[in-house]
């Protein structure tokens, strides 16, 4: 009844957070202003949910474009930017799709469900990206799609611009850019969009991840044709809603973000001064350390309340490696104490 394949897999986890100090997912530590949450909910008062909602949303894409610079026919929106990955590969005609490795891991789940093939290019050492080597395989494998994500999940680091540039001008299938983590960055590559580069983005790591809000920009000839294997209504009003109200006050997030970074690089330098770690660069709002032993490390954590993600076993690159979501500077002075209790 289930394929086989499929009972091989393993579910995607989600760890129990309850009663720890939550920096295993990327999220903004900062919740919503009294004043604006009150404003939010009157907002939401407003919606009739005994209604299917909006299924164009062409309002909330307006918006949206307005935001990015690009036209309302440029913009497609998802329940979350895993739901558009999985419209792309479905859209996509059939071929390999290649990734870099490690890449964020549902490119290549969701490739798995829908039986595409996957190619996976290896970072260097230091995680960089090697551009002629990734486009090399593409012709190789006859690749239909593939996907960079920049910054890198969960590397952190951004790669060069004429490398990814490069990679947008040599490939000739569909190259997604994913900016889950532009906010936190020093560029954006809305730029190389063509009919065949388009870039995906997400509100979720500014401060809306309850919300589950995606959105791909590209050619509009090229977005009217994914747009045909969407779910309708795939975006419940609630969020619509929210989006449309908050993005008219997206400079708080915006101000949060820039608070993010700067715990960011205090972060890099306090944790860098701890014998036994090595704290890889990051663009993202996370870090990426590697320590002796990541396994004990983590658990270590996890008694002092403190939850992190263990990447160590996820890729030979990752090897006792930790990512550390980079959260309120209370929370973040927590993580520094706990590492130099641990690490003594």
């Amino acid at each position: 009844m289930i394929r086989g394949d499929i009972k091989a897999l393993a579910a995607y986890h989600v760890p129990d957070s309850s009663g720890l100090i939550k920096l295993d997912a990327m999220e903004n530590p900062f919740t919503m202003p009294a004043d604006l949450r009150k404003k939010w909910m009157s907002r939401l008062e407003t919606v009739d949910i005994n209604r299917y909602p909006d299924a164009e949303m062409y309002a909330l894409r307006q918006k949206i474009a307005k935001h990015e610079g690009v036209e309302p026919e440029q913009v497609l929106l998802g329940n979350g930017s895993d739901e558009i990955i999985q419209m792309l590969l479905i859209a996509n005609v059939p071929g390999t799709c290649v990734i870099p490795g490690p890449t964020f891991v549902m490119y290549n789940l969701v490739s798995q469900w829908l039986k595409r093939p996957v190619a996976t290019v290896p970072l260097a050492e230091d995680f960089t990206l090697k551009d002629e080597h990734f486009l090399q395989v593409c012709a190789r494998e006859k690749a239909e799609i593939a996907f960079l994500a920049c910054p890198n999940n969960p590397t952190g680091n951004l790669w060069s611009q004429e490398r990814v540039e490069k990679i947008a001008r040599g490939f000739g299938g569909l190259l997604v850019i994913d900016e889950a983590y532009g906010p936190f960055s020093e560029r954006t590559h809305n730029y190389l969009i063509t009919s065949n580069v388009m870039v995906l983005k997400t509100f979720s790591k500014v401060g809306w991840a309850g919300l589950r809000l995606g959105y791909l920009l590209g050619d509009a000839e090229v977005i009217a044709q994914v747009n045909k294997v969407r779910m309708p209504y795939n975006i419940n009003a609630l969020t619509q809603a929210s989006a449309d109200f908050l993005i008219d006050h997206f400079d708080l997030f915006e101000k949060q973000a820039a608070v993010i970074r700067d715990e960011r690089e205090r972060m890099a330098e306090a944790l860098a001064e701890i014998d036994g770690i090595q704290v890889f660069p990051s663009q993202a709002n996370f870090l990426l350390v590697r320590v002796e032993d990541a396994n004990a490390v983590f658990e270590a954590l996890k008694q002092a309340g403190i939850l992190i993600k263990n990447m160590h076993g996820a890729d030979r690159l990752l090897v006792n490696c930790l990512r550390i979501t980079i959260g309120t500077e209370d929370e973040n002075n927590a993580v520094l104490a706990a590492l130099r209790e641990i690490l003594i």
